[in-house]
Parts: C-alpha cells; sequence; structure tokens
C-alpha cells in the first residue's frame, strides 16, 4: 500500500519510485515531485510545484503551499507531548491528543535533516539551514539556521549580491 486509494494526486505529479513511498489520505498539488522513501500522512496538503526529496517525513496537520522545496529527510513534529499510554496506563488512541498543524508558505526552502516542531509557520520564501531545529515561527524572507533555529540572513540581500 504505498499510495493509498484516498490519496489525491494532482496533474502530473511525479513519484519515480512509488514502491517506495508510504502516501495516505493527503493532497498533493500539480507538477510536485515526491522522492523515494517519503512519507505523507493523512490530512497533509501540498501545494503545485513543490519538491518533497527523498527521505522526508511529513506528518498529520502539516500544510505545504505551492513552490516549496522540502530537502532530504526532513522531518515534521506534531505533537509537543507525545506520549505512547495515557497517566492510567491505557494506550493513547487519537482522541487522547491534539494535532499541532504547521504551515510552509509559498516559495520557502528547507533544508537537508531540518526538523520543525509543531505549531509552526515558516514564511514566505523563507530559508531554513540544513540540520536547524525550527522551534518557532520563521518570518518571510528570513534565513534561519542553527539549534534552535535563529535568524542569520534575508533571502532577499542574497538575491541582490548574485552576479547576473
Amino acid at each position: 500500500m504505498p499510495i493509498a486509494r484516498n490519496v489525491e494526486l494532482g496533474a502530473n505529479v511525479r513519484i519515480p519510485q512509488p514502491d517506495l513511498v508510504n502516501l495516505y489520505g493527503c493532497r498533493v498539488g500539480d507538477d510536485t515531485r515526491i522522492g523515494a522513501f517519503v512519507e505523507i500522512q493523512k490530512n497533509v496538503t501540498i501545494g503545485a510545484r513543490c519538491k518533497i526529496s527523498s527521505h522526508s517525513f511529513l506528518c498529520e496537520g502539516v500544510v505545504i503551499e505551492d513552490e516549496v522545496f522540502i530537502g532530504h529527510g526532513v522531518m515534521f513534529i506534531n505533537d509537543s507531548y507525545p506520549r505512547a499510554a495515557n497517566d492510567d496506563g491505557s494506550v493513547q488512541s487519537e482522541a487522547d491528543w491534539q494535532v499541532e498543524p504547521t504551515r510552509i508558505q509559498k516559495g520557502a526552502s528547507i533544508g537537508t535533516h531540518a526538523t520543525l516542531l509543531g505549531g509552526v509557520t515558516v514564511g514566505e520564501r523563507a530559508l531554513v539551514g540544513a540540520a536547524a531545529l525550527v522551534t518557532r515561527d520563521v518570518p518571510a524572507f528570513a534565513i534561519v539556521a542553527g539549534v534552535p533555529a535563529r535568524i542569520v540572513g534575508d533571502v532577499r540581500d542574497r538575491a541582490a549580491s548574485r552576479p547576473g
């Protein structure tokens, strides 16, 4: 069951190795590319013209807007206080916790092996550096890096300094 029947795939979605992904209950926009060993859970929405690189995990509650780049091995978290069992020892079910939604806005890029805690928003065209731990919102156009991620620049400054 690598790609479940309840997955909504837009036009021209490319999944070169469909036997090496796990997608269920999600929506994927037009012209998006999904690499091998990616899991996309239920209630995830991915926009158009995105790239989801190999070994990434998109859990329930993640919204990826259009033209977003997700690097290799990116992890999303949707629960700040995960537990396997309740205080009384009973196994937790979906009723015992609440999804903390995460939004990645249009044109943002998330670097390889970054981890994003639940409840954060990464602003439009922002850049999250490789291996960063995103614990709070990232403003539009910001470049963040480190553990925890801190603003280290602005993508507009970088674009202005590139040779023409």
